[in-house]
């Protein structure tokens, strides 16, 4: 017989058995296509050894007037700047006491301090920095006090607790001399709430674990992560979370400089600004600084579907007056805007069931909302990537694109990716481009999984799909920077494209990368077939291990649908002789392996598990026999 050369078509496919989508390939990870050929994707590095606090659920990237690289953070405990793989905290202040409003108690042998604070509106988990205060008498000294600290427990409305602790963050227990409550001119600096890093299942009265906190004061939960949000407003930053306050921060101030809640206190010269939104974004073009979800003006009642604009050019003027350009407008299908990308010369909007289409107007309108689709699904805030001219987006149930019209994005993985994902949590899907491999990647929560452990990938050039594990919780692609920039669950930034090796930690590891195919009839599928020579077909072009090899596996199967390695034969006999896999290594020069492999159909996989290992597959030859019916 001739050889058989293996061309399979490019893309995983799943939304059949693996005989009837024959030809193809059916199981991924951490491989792409490139001109209808799998390779293994491009490593990763850390950006640095510095790490910030919490989950990381956003990512922007620009250059201030006087030429910083500034990528801000939003995690669900803080909001950072990242420049020359520094963290700045500039998380806003929501609040400060005045002199004396706070207190310290110490208890002999324990480092846990009980604060009083009348009213402190704080949460578990808030961050306050202290000032002012004198030592308690004992080990708890000023320099112990006046820190930042975040609070372990919140005993009532008036009272929390802290760890004590050094200057270097060593646990400090108190001794018999602190009696003091640390004098009359203490002030404590609140930073805006912490939120949740997955989706919590009940809110409210009863939430949280059997007896937290004192008897009678009920917990406050969300079932919603911190999203956030943020716009540039010329080189300054323009950010919110998800259900908070409008904040802002100068490029003039620095980097060591926090951001501001946007009110009267900080800005005296504000008009009407939203108090509460979902959504921050700022137009492009003209100039309007945008809040999605919001309040109407005078009312400290958020209506999730109303959409409110500054004044042009003035991110602090908010008054709609008959002369200015400040107005609202509210969309009607669906409950809640979710997500918000800045498109071409457009605003798209998603509600739960919907998507608008903005677009300045000018006069007396100044911006108008177009309905574009509805009975639509969007899986969260961070579920859209715009690549060209067109938006992608994932549903609750399927993928979706908008070039001008919304339609319904063929996929060969949908099934397999709705069936596994964990429908609790699809907030915390999130999406980003990877232009240099014309990509958008999806990363989401396998079913039963409630942190980020899979992801999707749309190649748009080739309209295929490929899927894999990788738990990323943020995405940010080239631009700006050389290379995408990605958040890790080891509260970090990582380029991605960047050698062949996982470099997430100080450890390098090799990066585990595989491909396998459909099923495939040997000659008609009739008879048997017995392979003893593959020709490999393999480049290792862009590896940096001095032999780079992979792995090549042929598992034979007696007939469709009977399972690889089945003992079994047509007529059932378990005595029967058992088909085997052959699995031989391929090396940089490897020409051809001879191996001794029969059935009736097979499929293939090519798999790579060694560091600096970089690999394309080419169209790999069986040569063949046929060794009859039985």
């Amino acid at each position: 017989m001739p050889l058989k050369k293996l061309q399979l078509k490019p893309g995983v496919n799943r939304e059949n058995t693996r005989y009837t989508t024959e030809g193809g390939w059916y199981e991924s990870d951490k491989v792409r296509f490139r001109q209808g050929m799998p390779e293994k994707i491009g490593g990763w590095e850390r950006i640095s050894a510095n790490t910030f606090l919490g989950v990381c659920r956003s990512l922007w990237n620009w250059i201030t007037l006087g030429g910083q690289n500034l990528v801000s953070v939003g995690t669900n405990l803080k909001y950072y700047l990242e420049r020359g793989g520094q963290y700045y905290d500039i998380t806003p202040i929501r609040t400060t006491t005045a002199a004396g409003d706070v207190t310290f108690a110490a208890v002999n042998g324990s480092s846990t301090l009980t604060v009083t604070n009348v009213s402190h509106g704080a949460l578990l988990g808030d961050f306050v920095t202290f000032s002012g205060a004198v030592t308690l008498g004992g080990n708890i000294t000023a320099a112990v006090l006046n820190q930042e600290y975040e609070i372990s427990t919140v005993l009532t409305d008036d009272t929390y607790t802290v760890a004590a602790k050094d200057t270097a963050g060593v646990t400090v227990t108190a001794n018999a001399l602190d009696t003091g409550n640390g004098g009359a001119s203490v002030v404590g600096a609140y930073q805006l709430n912490t939120g949740t890093a997955t989706a919590v299942p009940f809110t409210g009265w009863g939430a949280g674990p059997w007896g937290l906190g004192t008897w009678g004061y009920s917990q406050t939960s969300s079932s919603a992560i911190r999203l956030w949000s943020q716009s540039n407003f010329g080189e300054d930053l323009v950010f919110a979370y998800r259900g908070g306050p409008l904040c802002y921060w100068a490029a003039s101030s620095g980097t060591t400089d926090r951001g501001n809640i946007i009110n009267l206190t900080n800005y005296p010269s504000s008009v009407d600004v939203p108090t509460i939104t979902n959504i921050v974004s700022v137009s492009d073009i003209f100039r309007f600084v945008f809040a999605f979800g919001t309040n109407v003006i005078g009312s400290a009642t958020q209506d999730p579907m109303l959409i409110r604009w500054s004044n042009q050019e003035n991110a602090f003027d908010w008054s709609v007056t008959a002369t200015g350009t400040a107005g609202s407008l509210r969309v009607s299908h669906g409950t809640e805007i979710i997500a918000v990308v800045q498109a071409r010369q457009e605003v798209l909007v998603w509600t739960d069931s919907a998507l608008y289409s903005m677009q300045y107007l000018g006069g007396d309108i100044v911006w108008n909302a177009q309905l574009m689709g509805d009975n639509i699904s969007i899986a969260s805030q961070n579920a859209t990537a715009y690549a060209g001219s067109t938006a992608y987006w994932m549903g609750r149930d399927k993928f979706y694109r908008y070039d001008g019209t919304v339609m319904t994005l063929p996929c060969n993985v949908k099934r397999y990716v709705f069936n596994d994902i964990n429908t609790a949590q699809f907030n915390q899907v999130v999406s980003g481009t990877n232009e240099g491999f014309n990509e958008v990647w999806w990363f989401y929560c396998s079913d039963g999984e409630t942190a980020v452990d899979r992801y999707v990938v749309y190649n748009y050039l080739e309209d295929i799909w490929y899927y894999g594990n990788l738990a990323r919780t943020a995405w940010l692609d080239s631009g700006l920077r050389d290379r995408p920039i990605a958040a890790t669950y080891n509260n970090n930034l990582v380029d991605h494209e960047k050698g062949n090796d996982n470099k997430e930690t100080a450890v390098t590891a090799a990066i585990t990368a595989s491909i396998t195919s459909s099923e495939f009839d040997l000659d008609d599928g009739h008879s048997f077939v017995l392979i003893n020579r593959m020709l490999p077909d393999v480049t290792f072009d862009g590896s940096s291990a001095a032999n780079p090899a992979a792995i090549m596996t042929i598992s034979p199967m007696a007939n469709s649908g009977s399972g690889y390695n089945s003992p079994l034969s047509e007529g059932g006999n378990s005595a029967a002789t058992v088909t085997r896999s052959a699995t031989v290594p391929i090396e940089q020069f490897t020409g051809q392996v001879y191996l001794r492999v029969r059935g009736r159909q097979v499929a293939f996989k090519m798999e790579s598990t060694a560091e600096g290992v970089a690999w394309q597959l080419g169209s790999p030859r069986l040569d063949m026999r046929p060794d009859g019916r039985r």
